[in-house]
Order: C-alpha cells, then sequence, then structure tokens
C-alpha cells in the first residue's frame, strides 16, 4: 500500500526549489538578458526554459558545470548525444589528427567506409548512408521508404517523436483530451507550420498494441492508403522509460512483412546508447531500416540510416537522392570511427550494465522505503524513474497515470542537488561510459533526500 502525497506540498516544494535554481543561475539570467539577436536565448526550442535557460560553460567526462560554476553529474548528456562523456582523450585525438587534414571536401573519406562497416557488423543491415542529425535520418529513412513501396502514408506510434520535419511532427505531444477513440487517435500538428495534407498522411497507433496496428492498416488498405512505412522507437518509447511488452516487436515485424510495409527502427535516442547492436542486439528483431544519431558522432553532429540491400537499392540506383552537404563530414567521421573502435567496446557495455543495474536497484529501493508509487526502468544508458501506480505501457496509460506535479519537483530537486537531468516529465537519464558508482550514488542520494522531505 503506498502513500498519497500531498499535492499542495508538492506544489510548494517546487516553488521553492524554483526560487533556489533562480538564486543559484543569475550569470545564466544575465546572459539571457543579452541574447538580443537569439530567439529566445536558445539555439533550439528544448533549450528552453522558463524564466531563462541554464547555459553551460564546460564538462569533463561525467560532469558539467554552468556558467555560473555549479557543479553537476551529468545524467542529461546532451539528450543522449554524450554516451562517451566529455571530452574523451580517445574521440580527442582522432579529432586532433583529422583536423590538420581538412576538415570538409564534399567528397567520401576513408572513415565513411570504415564506419558503415562496423554498423552493419553492429545492426545486422547491409548498406548505409549518413546524415548530420536524427531528424535528417528520419526524414530520408522515410523518404527511401514511400520511394521504395510506392505509397505516401506513414504510421507512427501515438506520442512518439521523430523529429523535427513534417511527416513525424504530427501526434508527437498531446494531452489526453486531444487523442480520440484508440483505434482512430486523432492525426494533429505538433505546433504551427505543419501542412494539413501532411498530418492527413501520417496515421498514429498505440504502442505495445499490434491488433490495433494491424486493424488500422487493414482500414488504410480498404482505402487504398496502404502505408509505405511503420516508424517507431523499439528498444523503448521515449515517455521516460517504456519498454515493449514481450511478443509485440515479434508481431510488428509479422504484420510490415505480411502487409509490404517498411519498417523501420529510430534508435536515435536508443541504438548504440543501449547496446553495440541496438534493439535488434537487445530484442532479436532486425527492421528493414534503422535511423541512428545522437551517440554516433561522440558530440559532433551526425546520423545514419541502414537498410537491407533490397530496401536501399532506391538509393543505389538514384530513384532517391539522398543528399547532404556535411553528409559524412570527415570530423564527425573520425569522430564516429573512434567512438566505435575504442570507446563503445564490449567493456563499456558492460560497464553501463553494472551503472544501470545499480541505479534501478537503488531507485527503487528508496521508492519503497518511503512508500511512495512508482517503478524503476532501464536498459544500457537509459533509465528513469516513473511515478505511477499502475504500469505505464503507451502514451495513453502514461497520460493517465503519470504524477506529474512530483516529476516535475523531481528535475527541480536534481538540479539544486548537483544532478543535471533532461528537462521535462517524458525525459529519462543517460549514463555514461565514464559514471562511476559514486556518480550513482549521487543520483540515488538525490532521490532520497527528495522524497524523505515530500512524505515527512
Amino acid at each position: 500500500m503506498t502513500i498519497e502525497l500531498d499535492k499542495n506540498k508538492i506544489a510548494k516544494l517546487a516553488e521553492e526549489q524554483e526560487a533556489i535554481l533562480d538564486a543559484n543561475t543569475q550569470k545564466s539570467k544575465k546572459m539571457f538578458e543579452s541574447a538580443v539577436h537569439l530567439s529566445n536565448g536558445v539555439a533550439s526550442s528544448y533549450q528552453s526554459r522558463d524564466p531563462w535557460p541554464i547555459y553551460i560553460d564546460r564538462g569533463s567526462g561525467p560532469k558539467i558545470w554552468d556558467v555560473d560554476g555549479n557543479e553537476y553529474w551529468d545524467f542529461h548528456n546532451g539528450y543522449g548525444a554524450m554516451v562517451q562523456g566529455h571530452g574523451h582523450p580517445a574521440i580527442g585525438e582522432a579529432l586532433a589528427e583529422r583536423w590538420p587534414k581538412g576538415s570538409h571536401f564534399g567528397s567520401a573519406t576513408e572513415d565513411d567506409l570504415v564506419v558503415s562497416d562496423l554498423l552493419s557488423q553492429r545492426f545486422g543491415l547491409a548498406k548505409w548512408r549518413f546524415t548530420n542529425s536524427g531528424s535528417e535520418a528520419t526524414m530520408d529513412a522515410i523518404r527511401i521508404a514511400r520511394a521504395f513501396t510506392g505509397r505516401d502514408t506513414v504510421m507512427k506510434i501515438f506520442g512518439s517523436y521523430h523529429g523535427h520535419h513534417d511527416t513525424v511532427m504530427v501526434s508527437a505531444v498531446v494531452t489526453d483530451q486531444d487523442m480520440g477513440p484508440r483505434f482512430h487517435y486523432r492525426q494533429l500538428p505538433y505546433g504551427g507550420g505543419i501542412p494539413a495534407t501532411t498530418v492527413w498522411n501520417t496515421v498514429p497507433v498505440p504502442f505495445n498494441d499490434a491488433e490495433a496496428m494491424e486493424r488500422r492498416i487493414e482500414e488504410l488498405n480498404a482505402e487504398d492508403r496502404l502505408p509505405a512505412c511503420v516508424i517507431m522507437e523499439a528498444a523503448m518509447m521515449n515517455l521516460g522509460v517504456v519498454f515493449p511488452e514481450p511478443g509485440y516487436l515479434e508481431a510488428v515485424r509479422e504484420i510490415t512483412k505480411k502487409w509490404g510495409i517498411v519498417l523501420i527502427f529510430d534508435e536515435v535516442k536508443t541504438g548504440l546508447c543501449i547496446a553495440a547492436g541496438g534493439a535488434t542486439e537487445k530484442f532479436g528483431v532486425t527492421p528493414d531500416m534503422v535511423t541512428l544519431a545522437k551517440a554516433l558522432g561522440g558530440g559532433l553532429p551526425s546520423g545514419a540510416i541502414g537498410g537491407t540491400e533490397e530496401v536501399m537499392r532506391v538509393v543505389e540506383d538514384h530513384t532517391v537522392y539522398q543528399v547532404g552537404t556535411y553528409s559524412g563530414n570527415p570530423l564527425s567521421m573520425a569522430a564516429a570511427r573512434a567512438s566505435l573502435e575504442k570507446v563503445l567496446t564490449p567493456q563499456a557495455y558492460q560497464h553501463l550494465d553494472h551503472l544501470n543495474d545499480r541505479i534501478v536497484k537503488g531507485c527503487d529501493a528508496v521508492l519503497k522505503k518511503y512508500d511512495v508509487a512508482g517503478y524503476t526502468v532501464g536498459i544500457g544508458s537509459k533509465g528513469c524513474v516513473t511515478f505511477a501506480d499502475h504500469k505505464i505501457v503507451d502514451f495513453e496509460s502514461y497520460i493517465k497515470n503519470q504524477n506529474v506535479g512530483i516529476t516535475e519537483l523531481a528535475w527541480l530537486w536534481n538540479m539544486n542537488h548537483g544532478i543535471f537531468m533532461t528537462p521535462g516529465r517524458e525525459e529519462e537519464w543517460t549514463l555514461s561510459v565514464t559514471h562511476t558508482d559514486e556518480a550513482i550514488d549521487a543520483y540515488v542520494n538525490a532521490l532520497d533526500s527528495l522524497l524523505a522531505e515530500v512524505t515527512k
């Protein structure tokens, strides 16, 4: 039996913690006030914070420092891009060696070949192309799938984010009253500037529900709108962390093969962060295409698309022009090669598994200690504490069951207790290979002190 948390107390603590964070980030405030020509004072809307963003000065290994000199254990890690840790010497050496040889040619280099070979070995897909970001990777993967099938409709998971291009900015972040019935979730633009025709062509279905997916595919087929592809986060839906239920991925693979639909695993946020071969390695299901980014470049902009020989033939025969001036940029590829060969090794993944086991057990013990509703999940470098009294399996159950107040307070509490976290209740932690048991202890202790305060 768990205790019922006092919402008023949580709100009061959040107000107090907000004031502490504001007081501790006055240089960030001044920097924000000087940002006359940078919209909202940030380079991306995801970097915003009210009343001002936190500006970072530097990072080293598992730690970062903001411009006010506040020191944090970094569990944000650039939205999961820095699983290698900050300033990893192996990547630094590769960049130092590459720079004098030239940083950009608009032509292929040897590292392009080496990285594609390494990714093919890890993910079991024969053909690869490079991009500059995860958004580019998912955008190009969908275009390839459309060309391969000759169809326009895209199917995605309701509540999943796949980048900032129009096709996938549909039914990504919505409220419960917007959702509509389960077998016909509404198609909703995520922000302005997205054409209605694009929204109409993107059809959402629930996660962990293969029956709903096939039923919707059957309806679309009857309308002569059979999807070109299903794009989905396979290893985990990024609502904190929501794992695929046993048999779900296998069922999706069977359904997409049956209907001749290209299956795309979007592993931009997971991929190399959870295992050498991402979801394919962890769950034993191989898609037709996979998209990677974030952790691939070791801190430099990069992305990748892997596919079967059959699907990627539309690239090789020039049906699809998969292009980009900086795709396969020599610096990014040098960093990716060093990361794959020298950083994200079998020993590194063993270390991440050790840390993951420790943080999950530690946080679960704290939840039990204070009889607070919730559970902890983790895989590789990814994980989170989910404050819910029911298991979350998709966006609908996430919206209905998660305790918003305590989740938002937890972010503030962590920031004020030396734990830098990704903002937003749908986000999770990312560990790095440079994190230690000391870092894990700091995280667990911060959670302990939070729940001690909330429940006293």
